[in-house]
């Protein structure tokens, strides 16, 4: 049987990084079965494509995962392969938080066949099996003999032959304008291609935040895969950038990467020992970023990026959000931790708590120009069903609309919040958003780097400028275009310093260039 795994777009926003669960479930899929994978944020497509797609690989089952704002999409499209004679079976967090509104159930529209509940690693070959002899059920979970929920071990975790896989989808290079590539290329860059891989070393979180969805899909307990697991997937991507040409980063997918600080050192230990280090990415609590041996290694062992979710700049606010353990006047410390190690953050935060008011937005910059440079992400806090954030509103009559993901709008309010209006706050997260990522702050953060590696520089600024796109429109080449003139006085900088190291003396001999000296902010 031919299966096509499915992940669609929002229509809205844009992500490049593959999404795991595709991978992992053909991994498990049994070897008599081909697999098809498509990702909509990569390779967007209409109800129509995809039947011409399922119809000309003779498609036999659909499998789509959806997170929450993908929900609408995700329903359209099945709606159109269940019209075209197709099975379909969905599943993921969303589907998970309410599985009786694609099973129609809730009075609206049935959209899939059946259903993936929970982690489906145990449920898929059986899926699989049902749907090739045509009898698949309707609702399918791990469960144990007394109807309990079971939780997959991860240390026979399955081999991802990312080898084998085609990725050109995700290159992210080829989604950048022409012009954009040719002027990479001209100042050194010599990759061919580059992709941001997801791994997972583990599953769980214990921390249950309010406004989450993992504790409630994954569980409060950590389970982990084996180191050796871990590491021999890393060689396997380091083997297939060398022998492609491109450029690999992994984007290690794990709620909270260092949980169990004494695993975690375990396994960059051997990621150093086994010289398995590539360029990585990882979501790690701030509180856990105190331990100066923990964030040594990280350096060491490849990392570059870490996704820290601050949240909020007031205590009240994370305190009734169920993160008090993130504690605002140790921001800068840790912050500034990273920066001795040569990493770099991504901090999120959002807004429209209840103690939030107008001139929040002001605030947290004032707080983030006192930091290293960071890649801020903001956004509203936004009540996801089946989460206590969602029911305590509910319950308060504090909900706007109670089903927004069905009407899926970015950066707008689904409840009001209690020191502003909905108004204000998508007005806040816009002022931080401009802020944050105008060619101004940007200069800025280049002139603080100025004693970093080139490479680092490049980097940094080709965040900034991808990073500005999460809010900002800028999928077309004049938006593109736009962008690049708005920072033309930067980039000309870094192309000037680019032509003076190949062609000119070296880079400490060059006037008003040092190669090193102090950045105070």
């Amino acid at each position: 049987m031919n299966i096509l795994l499915y992940n669609p777009d929002n229509e809205v926003t844009n992500n490049f990084m593959p999404h795991l669960w595709m991978f992992l479930l053909k991994s498990l899929t049994p070897p008599d079965h081909n697999v098809f994978l498509l990702d909509g944020n990569a390779q967007r497509m209409s109800e129509r494509d995809l039947i011409e797609y399922i119809r000309r690989n003779r498609v036999g089952l659909v499998g789509i995962g959806a997170m929450t704002r993908m929900a609408a999409k995700a329903y359209r499209m099945a709606d159109a392969v269940r019209a075209a004679g197709v099975p379909v079976v969905m599943g993921g967090p969303h589907v998970t938080e309410v599985p009786d509104e694609p099973l129609g159930r809730d009075g609206g529209p049935r959209h899939a066949d059946a259903v993936a509940l929970g982690e489906a690693d145990q449920t898929w070959p059986r899926i699989v099996a049902d749907a090739a002899r045509g009898c698949l059920q309707e609702v399918y979970m791990p469960v144990d003999e007394a109807g309990k929920e079971v939780k997959p071990a991860l240390e026979a975790y399955p081999q991802i032959r990312w080898d084998r896989m085609e990725l050109d989808q995700f290159n992210l290079f080829g989604h950048l304008p022409t012009f954009a590539r040719t002027a990479l290329r001209s100042i050194g860059m010599k990759w061919e291609s580059f992709h941001v891989i997801p791994i997972e070393s583990g599953r769980g979180c214990p921390y249950g935040c309010e406004f989450c969805t993992v504790t409630g899909f994954f569980g409060d307990s950590i389970r982990f895969r084996t180191n050796e697991s871990v590491v021999d997937e890393l060689l396997l991507l380091k083997a297939l950038e060398k022998k492609r040409g491109g450029k690999i980063a992994v984007f290690f997918v794990d709620d909270n990467f260092a949980i169990n600080r004494k695993r975690t050192k375990s396994l960059l230990r051997e990621i150093i020992a086994r010289g398995a280090q590539i360029p990585w990415v990882a979501q790690i609590s701030m509180n856990l970023l105190k331990d100066e041996e923990l964030v040594s290694l990280i350096a060491e062992s490849g990392g570059k990026w870490i996704f820290m979710g601050l949240e909020s700049i007031d205590p009240g606010n994370l305190k009734s959000v169920g993160k008090g353990f993130n504690k605002p006047g140790e921001y800068a410390e840790v912050l500034d931790r990273l920066a001795r190690h040569g990493l770099y953050a991504i901090t999120s935060f959002i807004f429209g708590m209840d103690d939030d008011h107008v001139g929040v937005a002001e605030r947290t910059l004032q707080e983030i120009r006192s930091w290293p440079p960071v890649l801020p992400v903001f956004g509203l806090l936004t009540p996801y069903p089946a989460t206590p954030l969602y029911d305590r509103l509910a319950a308060a009559g504090r909900l706007t609309r109670a089903k927004h993901w069905l009407d899926f709008k970015p950066f707008v309010m689904a409840h009001t919040p209690n020191g502003l209006s909905p108004e204000q706050a998508q007005a806040e997260v816009r002022q931080a958003w401009t802020a944050s990522y105008n060619s101004k702050a940007n200069a800025a953060a280049l002139a603080w780097l100025e004693s970093r590696s080139f490479a680092d520089r490049v980097m940094h600024l080709l965040a900034r400028l991808a990073f500005r796109g999460i809010y900002f429109p800028q999928m077309r080449t004049r938006e593109w275009l736009g962008v690049l003139f708005e920072n033309r006085h930067s980039i000309f900088r870094l192309a000037a310093q680019a032509i003076r190291a190949k062609f000119g003396p070296p880079a400490e001999d060059i006037p008003g260039e040092p190669a090193q000296h102090s950045t105070a902010v």
